[in-house]
């Protein structure tokens, strides 16, 4: 499964530009918003998950957070980003790797993901995903999870994906994770249609 995903992305980043995808943002308005309504300061470890040519990493950079990592299994949409930031690429870490696949080295105090965790349609994807997350996130960390909401789309990239509601992300996570708010937000894509995600912001019990 994670060779068919990578090589999905890697065909869709070879194929069109960042700014051509439907999820694409000029600015992650809601996800910055989440963010500064945490404790995070500019010294504190970030991980974008599947944030490959997302414009998240120029708004962190800008901003003055000074540990970013992004993980993304598309090496295209690391080229894309890279070339965007020119010589601050040199100052993000780069992991070129499958969320499902990834081994945390060390503790982040933010997990930022939007729109990873609702291509993982299989159970078992889900499972390691979450194992993953409580491996990667300090206790009293951050995780930022955006997916596609209970009205959203049934399929993105030509892939099936799995829209969640609050209860469902609560399920999933577990006890080990409060929830500190959500928001449906209808995201607009490049082509003028209408997507509706669901923004949750929840801290990890210490």
């Amino acid at each position: 499964m994670t060779v068919g995903r990578r090589t999905h992305w890697e065909d869709v980043y070879g194929n069109k530009a960042s700014t051509e995808v439907s999820w694409y943002q000029a600015v992650p308005d809601k996800s910055l918003a989440l963010m500064r309504g945490t404790s995070l300061s500019t010294e504190d470890a970030i991980i974008d998950i599947g944030g490959g040519a997302s414009t998240l990493v120029d708004c962190l950079l800008d901003a003055g957070y000074r540990d970013v990592t992004v993980l993304d299994l598309a090496a295209g949409a690391f080229d894309q980003a890279q070339d965007r930031l020119g010589a601050r690429a040199a100052r993000v870490n780069w992991v070129h790797m499958d969320v499902t696949e990834f081994e945390p080295e060390r503790p982040y105090r933010l997990w930022h993901d939007r729109a990873a965790l609702h291509f993982l349609t299989e159970a078992a994807d889900r499972t390691r995903y979450v194992e993953v997350l409580r491996k990667a996130l300090a206790p009293g960390g951050y995780a930022i999870i955006a997916t596609f909401g209970p009205d959203g789309p049934l399929k993105c990239s030509g892939l099936e994906v799995r829209r969640y509601t609050v209860g469902m992300l609560e399920e999933l996570l577990g006890a080990e994770f409060e929830l500190q708010s959500h928001e449906l937000v209808n995201h607009e894509t490049p082509l003028g249609a209408a997507q509706q995600f669901l923004y949750s912001c929840w801290i990890r019990r210490g």
